[in-house]
């Protein structure tokens, strides 16, 4: 436990992977939240075979359950005296409607309730390790979504089509665009930074579920095109460049890390707060279940 210790979920493929193996490659312990234990298990193969005495701890849960969540959290703390990082990364576009077995919309519980209900989890064990950063991964698919009802958003599990799919995607980004700047007026920034990101346009497995995607995928890394090393990369800038050491509540684009602002209809603070308070509310109904 002699290195800093770098948390990350969605690790095992996409711009997870390669931000462990950046990460790694800097001298950072890997502590990684994964559902398939295949997965995981390649990724550490991968990490011994590129760094040779990489440390890398595996987590095991699925983060569209809330119970999940907070339970590897509380797993997590327990076995680090110290958390210096944690991203998270896991991220879905689902083109039609799927309801976990907690009765919510699968896409708003592994965007977004999941990293909250993880994040709590681990906020004492974040303080007591200070300076430590937290990352949340959104999008800039943010601006299709044109309203937020935290109250009626975070428990709607109607059904929808590929086409009305985006907008939905992109309100559990804004949703996580706007509990990222609400988080960072509740954390002292001298103790824990919280940012979040737009990484771009990736060539990664993010709409899997769409037909065709494995052929796409592979048309555009042989193009060169969505290369995921620069989402990734902003990702391990904003958790390791001493330039962002006491910065907090930023949204930050993949161009040159440039600023960007909460898109309308989640910009204003008292939103932020509504938000922030009602999904504060709903988990604790779910973990005192």
């Amino acid at each position: 436990m002699n290195r800093p210790v770098a948390l990350i979920t969605g690790a095992t493929s996409g711009l997870g992977r390669i931000a462990a193996l950046d990460l790694a490659g800097r001298g950072y312990r890997i502590g990684v939240v994964a559902r398939s234990r295949v997965r995981a298990d390649a990724l550490v193969s991968e990490l011994e075979a590129a760094l040779g005495d990489a440390p890398v701890d595996v987590f095991h849960a699925d983060l569209s359950l809330i119970s999940h969540a907070h339970r590897v959290g509380e797993e997590i703390a327990a076995h680090y005296p110290r958390v210096d990082v944690l991203i998270n990364n896991a991220g879905l576009h689902a083109f039609s409607q799927r309801t976990t077995a907690e009765g919510f919309a699968e896409m708003t519980a592994v965007n977004y309730l999941g990293p909250f209900a993880l994040t709590h989890a681990l906020t004492g064990r974040l303080l007591a390790s200070a300076p430590a950063r937290i990352v949340n991964v959104a999008s800039e698919a943010s601006r299709q979504a044109k309203t937020i009802t935290p109250t009626e958003d975070l428990r709607r599990v109607d059904p929808y089509t590929r086409r009305e799919s985006m907008a939905l995607y992109g309100r559990t980004k804004l949703m996580t665009i706007m509990w990222t700047q609400e988080l960072a007026r509740h954390l002292d920034p001298a103790k824990v930074t919280v940012n979040c990101c737009d990484p771009g346009f990736n060539a990664t497995g993010l709409g899997r579920d769409l037909p065709g995607s494995g052929i796409l995928q592979r048309a555009l890394n042989t193009l060169r095109i969505g290369d995921p090393r620069k989402g990734a990369g902003i990702i391990v800038r904003l958790a390791t460049d001493p330039a962002f050491a006491h910065t907090s509540g930023g949204y930050f684009s993949v161009r040159d890390a440039r600023p960007l602002e909460c898109p309308e209809p989640g910009r204003d603070p008292r939103a932020q707060k509504r938000l922030r308070d009602e999904t504060a509310t709903l988990l604790s109904a779910r973990t005192a279940d």
